[in-house]
This record gives C-alpha cells, sequence and structure tokens, in this order.
C-alpha cells in the first residue's frame, strides 16, 4: 500500500522554527519528485517547495524563499521541510505529495501529483 504520512506540525510562535517530515511506505520515494503544499483556512492549496529525486533541484516560492529548506533522504525514504523564521502567515496544513518524474523539470502544481498525504497542522501565533 503506498503511503505518504507527514510529521512533524505543531504550535510554535512567530520567528520560531518547525521541521516537517514525509515518509513514505509501501513504495521507495527516490524515484519521485517530491512536493510541500499548504493550505491555510479560506484559501486555495499553495506550492510551497519541491526537491528532484536525487535531490539536485529544488524549487521554492516566493512566500518562504531564504526561510524554508527542503531536502531528502533517500536511504530513510524520507523528505524533510525545515521553516525557520515562520509568520503567522505560514499557518496551514502542510501536505507532502509525490511525482513520477516525466522530464519536464519540477512541478510546482498540485494536480501533477500523484500520491498525497494527510498533512500536519502547522500554527504559528503568539
Amino acid at each position: 500500500q503506498v503511503q505518504l504520512v507527514e510529521s512533524g506540525g505543531a504550535l510554535v510562535h512567530p520567528g520560531g522554527s518547525l521541521r516537517l517530515s514525509c515518509a513514505a511506505s509501501g513504495f521507495s520515494l527516490d524515484s519521485y519528485i517530491i512536493g510541500w503544499f499548504r493550505r491555510a483556512p479560506g484559501k486555495e492549496r499553495e506550492g510551497v517547495s519541491c526537491i528532484s529525486s536525487r535531490g539536485g533541484s529544488t524549487y521554492y516560492a516566493d512566500s518562504v524563499k531564504g526561510r524554508f529548506t527542503i531536502s531528502r533522504d533517500n536511504a530513510k525514504n524520507t523528505v524533510y521541510l525545515q521553516m525557520n523564521d515562520l509568520k503567522p502567515e505560514d499557518t496551514a496544513v502542510y501536505y507532502c505529495a509525490a511525482h513520477i518524474p516525466s522530464g519536464y523539470g519540477l512541478p510546482t502544481k498540485a494536480e501533477m501529483y500523484e500520491y498525497w498525504g494527510q498533512g500536519t497542522q502547522v500554527t504559528v501565533s503568539s
């Protein structure tokens, strides 16, 4: 059974940090591009970051550039999202998703991803 499981979400103060994890079971992540998305209450789902299958290429949304870092440990079948200097506007449910590479670079649109996790809540509040 193919499954992605996110963890690491929490309540944190503005300026704080969190590291989200996306662990795969039932398949090996090392053949997939992995993306992180988020959905804030009342807003559209937003692409946050993605990473190529071997980690050589990454993408960040402008809203998180310089604060978030995506990485992967294929030996652990896990992808991470390190989030620093968190802001209240980062509050959202964060999802990871897997995409089978098609040779067209890093997809930033959610509809390009085949597998999804259930999400983890990140709340940034004082």
